[in-house]
């Protein structure tokens, strides 16, 4: 028998890095309303399932009192583990160890747990709760985000990654979450910035706290940065289980299907929620209610660029992406963050083989100098880009306006949909009746004896023979005219004939989306 000696250090040594900063530093850190390190763990992977890797790793550094800090594990936790009973790869900052600082151990472990993800084809999590890089390793610690970003670039459209900050998250430490997939953020601990509000002060003579620099609501509402906010660490937490019920592992497969699924349909309450009168607004979400699964909706940034929905629904227990005008904030209309916004969610749908369904009712692009001087023109092309680049099956069904540019961005017939439906009510042209009756019949208007029952009578007389559905009917542009009660059969039966579908792209390194 082996002297006992062996395993009563190895378990000692175990227990320290399990121990973390010790017991003032986990108080601490529970009174700033967050979870340890390895709390995180256990609300996020099932039951008894997570690995942990590299245990015992520690620094190397000795200089600045370096020798008298070191604890196995260099502030980071590293494994892998189930969550709703499939394969996930994480690294998890564990703040009581040295604030959680990146040193070149610590980005070591997280760049070998990214490399197992991705030879594993597994979804990657890296819960973020770090006050930066080392400043003791110097330039070691600075080389170790760069490894990260390395990977998290390559894992990009490979493997779905998720970024979840619950603590600080500063400086170059931003660009890793910045190119994942999705951003979760906790509104009690959550911070993120590429300066802290002190280096504001003293480079540009700004007051600004923390929270309105880089709080989670700042994120969420005005940068765009956050996909989901949730209060504490343990909703995040929750969240990021849900979105993963959504994702398929990697890019080779498909998304989980759900046996359990409870199909609704009430499509004939459609002729309820959208007005026939084209001035009226209603809520998208409540058209969505009529005809998904029951409950399956989850929205992505939900509080950013509210005139474009995107998100997550299921019919038929499978997972499709949806992109929705939502006429009640700006009529709909296109503007910069929404065509950002969409174009990144149906990218991310393309890469994991998840169907889209866009629903039309866009009065064009939001016009003004404010719009055209911030870039409308190259930010809008993202989004034409984004659905023409896109493989995975498209469907279109135009409600009501379908106007301009912007009804070309919505995934028209001529942008590779596969299925365009509109309803009878649907409408589609150049511009508005109005707009269009101004310039084309300016001189009859004014010459009139009455001239606003004139442009009444030529508007109405405009739309019947011009914006019907059932001249882009004729022409091809849309494949059929439906009736609301109609929608969810035939877009479970469109979804279910594209199911198969394979469009091989042009062999080339890559397009070059104006960024």
């Amino acid at each position: 028998m082996w002297d006992k000696k062996y395993s009563e250090e190895l378990l000692a040594r175990r227990q320290k890095a399990f121990n973390g900063g010790g017991e003032k530093r986990i108080e601490k850190q529970h009174q700033a309303g967050k979870l340890t390190a390895r709390e995180r763990v256990e609300k996020l992977f099932d039951s008894n399932s997570f690995v942990e890797i590299e245990t015992l790793v520690e620094s190397r550094g000795d200089e600045f009192g370096m020798d008298q800090k070191k604890i196995p594990g260099d502030g980071v936790i590293i494994g892998y583990g189930m969550i709703n009973g499939r394969i996930v790869y994480a690294s998890i900052e564990d703040f009581t160890v040295m604030g959680g600082t990146l040193g070149e151990y610590h980005s070591k472990k997280i760049c070998q747990i990214m490399d197992m993800a991705i030879k594993m084809r597994a979804p990657y999590i890296s819960i973020n709760d770090s006050g930066g890089a080392r400043i003791e390793e110097g330039i070691c610690s600075l080389d170790g985000y760069s490894g990260m970003f390395y990977r998290n670039t390559q894992a990009s459209g490979f493997i779905p990654q998720i970024s979840v900050i619950l603590g600080p998250c500063a400086g170059g430490a931003c660009y890793s979450p910045a190119i994942t997939d999705f951003v979760f953020m906790a509104r009690k601990s959550g911070k993120m910035f590429i300066t802290g509000p002190a280096v504001v002060k003293a480079a540009i003579g700004e007051t600004v706290d923390a929270d309105s620099l880089g709080g989670a609501d700042t994120h969420s509402t005005k940068s765009g940065v956050l996909h989901f906010t949730y209060d504490d660490d343990e909703s995040c937490l929750e969240g990021v289980k849900k979105l993963l019920s959504y994702l398929p592992p990697n890019c080779s497969e498909r998304p989980p299907f759900d046996p359990n699924f409870r199909g609704v349909e009430n499509s004939y309450r459609l002729q309820e929620v959208v007005p026939d009168n084209q001035r009226k607004v209603y809520n998208i979400k409540d058209v969505l209610d009529c005809f998904i699964d029951r409950d399956s909706f989850f929205e992505v940034q939900k509080e950013y660029a509210k005139n474009l929905i995107v998100g997550f629904a299921r019919l038929d227990g499978s997972v499709i992406g949806i992109v929705a005008n939502n006429p009640c904030v700006i009529g709909g209309a296109l503007d910069i963050n929404a065509s950002e916004k969409g174009a990144r969610f149906i990218r991310f749908c393309d890469c994991f083989n998840i169907p889209l369904l866009t629903l039309v009712d866009v009065p064009g692009f939001f016009p003004g100098s404010q719009q055209e001087h911030n870039g409308i023109i190259r930010r809008g092309a993202k989004l034409l880009y984004a659905y023409s680049e896109a493989t995975v099956p498209k469907i279109t069904l135009i409600m009501r306006k379908a106007f301009g540019g912007a009804y070309i961005a919505m995934n028209s017939k001529g942008m590779g949909a596969d299925v365009v439906f509109a309803w009878p009510i649907a409408q589609i042209a150049v511009m508005g009746a109005e707009g269009a009756v101004d310039i084309l019949h300016k001189k009859k208007i004014n010459e009139a004896s009455d001239p606003n029952f004139m442009k009444q009578q030529l508007v109405y007389e405009y739309e019947e023979h011009f914006m019907t559905p059932y001249i882009a009917a004729q022409r091809g542009f849309i494949d059929e005219v439906i009736l609301p009660e109609e929608t969810r059969k035939k877009l479970s039966e469109s979804f279910f004939a594209l199911k198969d579908k394979n469009e091989m792209k042009r062999t080339k390194k890559h397009g070059n989306i104006p960024l």
